[in-house]
């Protein structure tokens, strides 16, 4: 997997997700106009460590809006 960037987010793959999962799939929230940054599908869940995002995806294809 490649890096993948859009907008305030960037995703980069790692080899192991650590972090205490989290409920949403909020993966930040615009600077400018408040637009939240998340994922449309349910086949993830989200983990934070410190100031640290892992996303873990279970499906070939996901969307991130």
């Amino acid at each position: 997997m490649r890096a993948i960037r859009q907008g305030d987010v960037i995703l980069l793959p790692v080899q192991e997700v650590t972090g205490e999962m989290i409920l949403h799939l909020t993966l930040a929230e615009g600077e400018f106009i408040g637009h939240q940054h998340h994922i449309t599908e349910d086949e993830a869940q989200l983990f934070q460590q410190g100031d640290t995002l892992d996303l873990r995806v279970f499906s070939e294809t996901t969307f991130l809006d």
